[in-house]
């Protein structure tokens, strides 16, 4: 019997995803009540399943991969709204939008337009740019890449456990002038992973820029941190987060490294009770963009269970807001 759950803090959402639901429910209402059409998020908001459909069904969202579909909906353009998911979206989807005459609500998180930032900026200083990802099909990664695709190679992470042949290995990297070369990252990957990553490339290429800002956001690396935590102290740990979600997977193979017995689950329901055999000290944690009563639906399993269950939480809450997105008309202006 579970008799001690240990809670990683901080878990769940971080101030990104909070702001990118927030501004996909504030739009779909401010269209419901103007009798526009429904509002569509391009790509999922986050990747979590249970958020994305909670959208569908509470708000009435739509979400595409194509923005040709809505061109193509029929109706008045000027009142459909597009919402840039929080993983960011390249400057190609921008123009086609603005093509479309789409009302866009640019949901990116703070953090990863940073990155974009830097590869514009970098790019036009004529570097050429080493970016470290996990999937060339990441929507981060296609969105960084985005920026300037000529000037960018992506790079796998060394550890990386997915097999995406078009990344290319930190050694095997050829780049057009070694004494011009960024790195830059995807903000959802290992910490530890990419410190070993960004130090193979420097050795390959001592002149390797890496900008002083880190690019792992803050509440990669917490949530990490934490499972470090507590990682010694349990049997099994617990990671609440859909395949889909880099930092949740990320996450789930840390705890496996550390406590040697993870599990990845999307529910309470997907606990299988062979996991729990001679069990006693469980961990659990959440992804950045995992709701917190999937997480409490956890605990309300292990609780009933066992109604002397101890619950440990220690560590802080991280207190970071990011300000709400504007409604950009076609061609730039404001709504």
């Amino acid at each position: 019997m579970v008799e001690t759950l240990y809670l990683a803090k901080p878990r769940g959402f971080c101030a990104g995803v909070v702001m990118a639901i927030e501004a996909v429910r504030s739009a779909a209402r401010e269209n419901a009540e103007r009798g526009e059409r429904p509002v569509t998020v391009y790509h999922s908001i986050v990747h979590n399943r249970t958020v994305v459909e909670r959208l569908q069904r509470e708000e009435g969202v739509d979400f595409v991969e194509d923005l040709g579909v809505m061109a193509a909906d029929g109706g008045s353009a000027a009142s459909d709204t597009v919402v840039f998911s929080a993983h960011g979206v390249s400057p190609e989807v921008r123009r086609r939008a603005d093509e479309a005459g789409l009302t866009t609500i640019d949901a990116t998180c703070p953090l990863v337009t940073k990155v974009h930032s830097e590869a514009k900026k970098y790019a036009g200083r004529g570097y050429h740019i080493l970016l470290i990802g996990d999937s060339t099909q990441h929507q981060e990664v296609l969105g960084t890449r985005g920026e300037a695709p000529e000037h960018t190679t992506v790079v796998g992470v060394l550890g990386n456990r997915k097999h995406d042949p078009a990344l290319v290995h930190p050694d095997a990297v050829e780049v057009p002038d070694p004494r011009k070369v960024v790195v830059l990252t995807q903000t959802t990957l290992s910490v530890d992973d990419t410190q070993r990553t960004v130090e193979r490339l420097r050795q390959r290429f001592p002149e390797l820029v890496v900008p002083p800002a880190d690019d792992l956001c803050y509440a990669t690396k917490n949530r990490q941190d934490a499972v470090r935590r507590i990682a010694p102290e349990v049997e099994l740990f617990l990671v609440v987060s859909s395949a889909t979600s880099s930092n949740g997977m990320r996450l789930y193979e840390l705890a496996q490294e550390l406590c040697g017995n993870a599990r990845r689950i999307e529910a309470a329901e997907d606990i299988d009770p062979v996991w729990l055999e001679g069990v006693r000290r469980v961990g659990l944690t959440s992804a950045a963009s995992t709701p917190e009563d999937l997480v409490q639906s956890v605990v309300d399993r292990f609780r009933r269970a066992n109604a002397a269950l101890e619950v440990v939480e220690e560590g802080e809450w991280e207190d970071v807001a990011f300000r709400a997105p504007k409604r950009s008309a076609p061609g730039g202006g404001r709504r």
